[in-house]
């Protein structure tokens, strides 16, 4: 009986057919962004993709873990209280078992040398070429990637899905990205573990530099994460064999004189 996946180095991909498939990767990847790219006041945006072969292993396990307790509200990090932020552990545990999972996220600010040198100033074009930027982190060789990313309202001549596919495609010169498409996270389990993910990984940097007073349970999640992954902060970005969260270090802001601020974690332009 054949193998799922026959890894090959010696096959380039962009020569492998449709024929072998079983020596294809397809993985999902579910995609949040948090902060944003238009505001002035909230200048973190970070990106976020969570990336696993099989989605129904964790979306079965957070089904059983909220019949258990009876919780079926949406996690978000931004709206993280003393209701929902023993759910908010529960996942991230959830998470934590569940084998062949990646993350990989990217934390940019608007007033940085390498955001305003690189990317383009149009907040949509901006946030397409920084998805793209990770999806090539994601991607692996031998592997198909499927996207699926949380709803956000667009103005009508940005058309997302079909330039990112697109974009990634002609790059990698081989069909590397099978589709994009977008879901409203209220229905997606996974999408907001991604959200709870690039939440805490953002919070802690503005924490670090002194633009929000740390709410008690936004860095209740926030610990409870790094100690999972046995880290200091997220300021300086991390990596280990799961996680890859890249930080971007030259927006020379200075944190003694940052003011403190809470703001709307969520959307492009809020």
């Amino acid at each position: 009986m054949p193998m799922f996946f026959k890894s090959d180095k010696e096959i380039k991909t962009e020569n492998l057919k449709l024929s072998d498939y079983d020596k294809i990767w397809t993985k999902f990847c579910f995609l949040d962004e948090t902060g944003s790219l238009s505001g002035q006041t909230d200048q973190y945006f970070t990106v976020g993709i969570l990336k696993m072969s099989q989605p129904y292993y964790l979306q079965s396990r957070l089904l059983f873990e909220r019949s258990k307790v009876r919780f079926y509200d949406e996690v978000k990090f931004n709206k993280l209280s003393k209701n929902n932020v023993s759910f908010a552990k529960t996942a991230i545990d959830a998470l934590f078992e569940t084998k062949s999972v990646g993350f990989y996220a990217y934390s940019i600010s608007t007033k940085s040398d390498y955001y305003i040198k690189h990317f383009d100033q149009n907040p949509w074009t901006a946030y397409e070429q920084i998805a793209l930027k990770l999806l090539d982190a994601a991607l692996s060789e031998q592997e198909i990637i499927i996207l699926i990313a949380d709803y956000v309202t667009t103005p009508k001549d940005i058309r997302f899905e079909v330039n990112v596919k697109k974009n990634f495609n002609i790059g990698k010169k081989r069909l590397a990205l099978a589709g994009v498409c977008r879901f409203d996270s209220k229905s997606n389990d996974l999408l907001q573990i991604t959200d709870l993910l690039i939440g805490a990984v953002t919070y802690d940097i503005k924490f670090k530099k002194g633009l929000v007073q740390g709410s008690k349970h936004k860095l209740e999640i926030v610990n409870y994460l790094k100690g999972k992954l046995g880290a200091d902060t997220f300021a300086k970005g991390f990596k280990n064999h799961n996680f890859n969260i890249f930080v971007d270090k030259t927006d020379h802001l200075n944190p003694l004189n940052a003011k403190s601020q809470e703001t709307n974690e969520k959307g492009l332009s809020s």
